[in-house]
């Protein structure tokens, strides 16, 4: 017992240290993670810690983050990534393994091990990738939805890689190898497989029926168990059930030699739609951030440093052929799939490191006589280190690429505006594009004007005409017909932005019927006060329909949640027209002392007259 808490205390101490220090440097958790590894290798060799067998505990945070990336995932989502997981991971996997492949064999390797380097080392890794994009918010992005097909297209490959392996096994390494040492790598090779000894035709079918079963379990049994767990009333018990719906899952794939983790993404995308999605995210999360970051720091600690100072050229040159290789495979099939610019630089930096499938094929292929053990223990550096790497990868993107296609486009020249139309629409983001395709549906066309030059080249793959520039720069407003318009629709997001244009619309051009978007209330007193006299908080409108579903849920029909909700709108905008007359520019609402008094008055003036008014519709609707 006391060796266990040892090894948790160091374990969670050396992630508490190491961890934040790398985020403070902008090193991400990961690197954090590995370097907490690294530092305490020397004191879990001292306490004769299996680093080995914790490792492959803690690739079980890999088999959960899949899950909750699955209840993310719509199957509707997943069948539109179909070509991608097929033309972008299939090209990947089959282009860098034999790419990788050729280089072992220049390097003097039989073909059977080169090979079996080649598909080991074409695998990336899940974990940290996927980890990495969602810390930066890229996952959701082009590039990040690419790596994550590929991430997917590599766990299925997992299954034909390990039947291939077996069959390029060297006699010549049996013969030198010892039984005994080979039988101590087979224990880390995959998980008890009930249809080894089955036909191949039965096999598949076992197969199948587990990938059925999955899908049947999600879809139907999920429901009734967890509405059954839910009535007793303890969070515990819920925790519990859902760590034995995963467990029990990744179980059943593994005993059909499957990816564990492809088995909980299935299962994920299936409880996708579910009720229980949310409460399902939030109980297993805790545990996945945990066992990934155990995860990475069994990777650091993994590390032969003895090994690595007497073959630090052979290993370093692999992993620089491997990051090499792949990045120049990863540009080109980017380019073919037509992801270029910013998509195509992070989708290659994304995948060239290999990933946490190796430590199972390399010992895989070392128990089936494919690999010396000499080359295994070097291959485990290797792919160690790219892992190591990748997150430097990572920094570069930010600190090189990303900055330079955002400086790019604040130096790209305005677009030429060579139409002209009454209405000006400043922003065609989530709140001007509704407004544009409004006005557009009725006959009334917009000159359209926004500062994401990427997004506006996404629009005009869909027939969308908009302009690219400042909305806020004067020349290019009075080159879009500024001085005859009828209509500015400021829709801007920044709040900064939308001051200045009002600010210039109002004083320059006082016929010019000016709608602008309000961030808050506040920034309606602030509109109001440079003259705008039509503004739209963004989450008004919004609030207002709640408020009457809130009324609705709590009993009251639809007519008069309708008419509290108008008339809660009612006496809003009249308060707030007598609270914006006191508005001033030069200072801070909380210190304009005579607008804080009126809004006291009328709160206490206002308030009782209109629980009044609810009543009377209240009792109206009971009527």
């Amino acid at each position: 017992m006391t060796g266990f808490l040892i090894l948790a205390f160091l374990i969670l101490a050396a992630g508490l240290v190491a961890v934040p220090l790398a985020a403070r440097f902008g090193l991400g958790s990961v690197l954090g993670y590995l370097l907490a590894g690294m530092a305490i290798a020397p004191v879990l060799s001292a306490l004769k810690v299996d680093v080995e067998a914790l490792q492959v505990f803690a690739e079980f945070g890999v088999v959960m983050m899949l899950f909750i990336i699955g209840l993310e995932m719509e199957p509707r989502k997943l069948w539109e990534m179909r070509r991608r997981l097929v033309g972008l991971g299939g090209g990947q996997v089959l282009l860098s393994a034999l790419a990788i492949a050729g280089t072992a064999l220049l390097a003097g390797e039989q073909w059977q091990t080169a090979l079996a380097i080649g598909m080991i080392l074409a695998l990336s890794s899940t974990a940290i990738v996927v980890q990495s994009l969602t810390e930066k918010g890229l996952l959701r992005s082009e590039g990040g939805q690419a790596s994550f097909a590929v991430l997917l297209f590599q766990d299925v490959a997992v299954i034909p890689i390990l039947a291939i392996l077996p069959l390029l096994a060297l006699p010549e390494i049996a013969a030198m190898a010892g039984a005994a040492a080979l039988n101590g790598a087979q224990a880390h090779g995959p998980a008890l497989d009930i249809t080894g000894g089955m036909p191949a035709w039965l096999g598949g079918l076992v197969t199948l029926g587990a990938i059925g079963a999955v899908v049947f379990i999600g879809a139907y049994l999920t429901r009734p168990v967890f509405r059954y767990i839910a009535r007793a009333n303890l969070r515990e018990l819920f925790t519990a059930t859902a760590l034995v719906f995963v467990i029990g899952i990744a179980l059943l794939m593994s005993l059909v030699g499957l990816s564990p983790a492809l088995g909980t993404f299935l299962a994920g995308v299936v409880l996708a739609n579910s009720e229980y999605r949310h409460e399902l995210e939030s109980d297993i999360d805790p545990f996945k951030g945990l066992l990934l970051g155990l995860f990475f720091i069994t990777v650091g600690a993994g590390i032969d440093f003895e090994l690595a100072a007497q073959e630090w050229r052979t290993v370093v040159f692999w992993a620089a052929v491997v990051i090499a290789v792949k990045l120049l495979v990863l540009a080109a099939v980017a380019r073919v799939a037509g992801i270029r610019e910013q998509a195509g630089w992070l989708f290659s930096f994304s995948l060239p490191q290999a990933g946490e499938f190796a430590f199972v094929l390399i010992a895989f292929a070392a128990a089936n006589f494919v690999l010396t053990r000499e080359l295994a223990d070097m291959l485990l550096l290797v792919v160690a280190l790219t892992m190591l790497f990748t997150p430097l990868l990572f920094i570069i993107y930010d600190r090189f690429v990303a900055r330079a296609y955002c400086a790019a486009q604040a130096e790209r020249a305005a677009d030429t505006i060579d139409e002209e139309h009454p209405i000006i629409i400043a922003g065609r983001g989530r709140v001007g594009g509704i407004v544009d395709r409004m006005l557009d549906a009725a006959g009334h066309r917009a000159t359209v004007i926004d500062y994401d030059s990427e997004h506006i080249e996404q629009l005009k793959k869909f027939g969308v005409r908009s302009f690219y520039g400042d909305a806020t720069r004067p020349d290019l407003l009075a080159s879009a017909g500024i001085e005859r318009a009828k209509l500015l629709i400021v829709a801007l997001d920044e709040r900064e932005q939308i001051d200045k244009l009002v600010r210039y619309a109002t004083s320059n051009f006082p016929r010019l019927h000016v709608i602008a978007r309000a961030k808050d209330r506040d920034h309606v007193y602030h509109l109001w006060a440079m003259g705008c006299r039509d503004i739209i908080r963004e989450t008004y409108d919004g609030a207002l329909r709640m408020g009457r579903s809130a009324f609705e849920a709590l009993g009251a029909d639809q007519q008069s949640s309708r008419a509290m909700a108008d008339a809660f709108q009612e006496m809003d905008r009249r308060s707030m027209v007598e609270v914006a007359d006191l508005y001033r520019l030069d200072i801070p609402s909380w210190e304009n002392e005579p607008l804080l008094a009126r809004i006291r008055e009328l709160r206490s003036e206002w308030d009782p007259k209109l629980r009044d008014q609810i009543d009377a519709i209240i009792k109206r609707g009971r009527e």
